[in-house]
């Protein structure tokens, strides 16, 4: 029974990557696209509680974006890949991970100040929430090209050159 409880708080998983960025990236990724959806879903429903619920989902989103933006930067001259896929993939992931943040972190001071929503300019809100959601797409759509394109993640022989 004792083992059966310490092997849920293990994580083998965990000891094997190059760096802790893969395990910080994956909840402001669902927190802002999850902010973004309930956003819309809140304005068309006109639930104010939505409206706040979309709020703590971005909250939480900022919070983890740091975590993510840190460990990345922390990361990113440790990871094992070609220069050519530095140049390619690797900084405009950052580019567009660091841009996503920067625009997440400007919605949850607009809506921490017009809380839970802003009434004025909410049509210019929702837009800058679906362009937040589309560059952090698009920013992890390189991170996941460079982890399993270019085995950035470490399990294969480095490095391997890009190519289109």
């Amino acid at each position: 029974m004792i083992s059966e409880l310490r092997s849920l708080w293990d994580f083998p998983g965990a000891a094997v990557v190059q760096n802790l960025h893969p395990l910080f990236v994956h909840f402001p990724i669902a927190f802002l696209s999850g902010a973004m959806v309930v956003y819309f879903a809140a304005w068309i429903t006109k639930r104010e509680s939505w409206e706040w619920a979309a709020l703590w989902m971005l909250s939480f989103g900022v919070l983890g974006g740091v975590g993510a933006i840190v460990t990345g930067l922390r990361a990113r001259d440790s990871v094992m890949v070609a220069q050519s896929v530095r140049e390619h993939l690797l900084l405009p992931h950052e580019h567009l991970m660091i841009a996503g943040f920067s625009l997440a972190l400007f919605a949850l001071g607009w809506a921490v100040i017009a809380r839970p929503m802003p009434r004025r300019g909410r049509l210019a809100f929702l837009i800058l929430m679906l362009a937040t959601t589309i560059i952090i797409a698009k920013g992890a759509d390189y991170g996941g090209w460079l982890v399993f394109g270019y085995n950035a993640g470490g399990a294969l022989p480095q490095p391997i050159e890009f190519s289109q």
